[in-house]
């Protein structure tokens, strides 16, 4: 049974979700400035705790990290991501997850076959490419001496 092109069309124009730019901008943008507060307020409470500036960033990015990871784990981060778009891969909580999600979704296959060989399967370009571009970049700089102090 053919379909022409025309009912083809609007069946097409029926099936596809609407999206709101605006809306989705909004989302992102409210909710990435949220956990960004979120971590700020984290910051603070270190620094005013007697914790050195270094000391309380990596508290605080540990905190951030183990917040992402159990909300992966509970299967609240997806729910917030399909709201959030965007917004929610703050880089840090959106890289816990991206290492989390999949070691969750395959432990059932043991943990050497599932979570050892498939937790980095959405991180893993992401930390090869990253590692390769500095080191590319590093050879650029001894090369052409950028930023040596000489």
């Amino acid at each position: 049974m053919e379909i022409d092109k025309k009912q083809y069309g609007e069946y097409v124009k029926q099936k596809t979700p609407v999206h709101s730019t605006f809306k989705n901008v909004l989302a992102a943008f409210l909710t990435g400035g949220l956990i960004c507060m979120i971590g700020q307020i984290l910051l603070n409470l270190f620094k005013e705790g007697g914790l050195e500036k270094d000391a309380a960033a990596a508290w605080t990015l540990l905190i951030l990290i183990l917040l992402s990871v159990v909300l992966t784990g509970l299967n609240i981060f997806q729910k917030i991501a399909c709201f959030a778009g965007a917004g929610v891969l703050v880089p840090i909580t959106g890289f816990a997850n991206s290492v989390a999600a999949p070691a969750i979704e395959y432990k059932a296959e043991g943990q050497v076959f599932g979570v050892g060989c498939k937790i980095f399967t959405i991180a893993g370009p992401v930390i090869l490419y990253g590692v390769l571009v500095s080191w590319a970049l590093g050879v650029i700089s001894v090369i052409f001496g950028f930023g040596l102090n000489q």
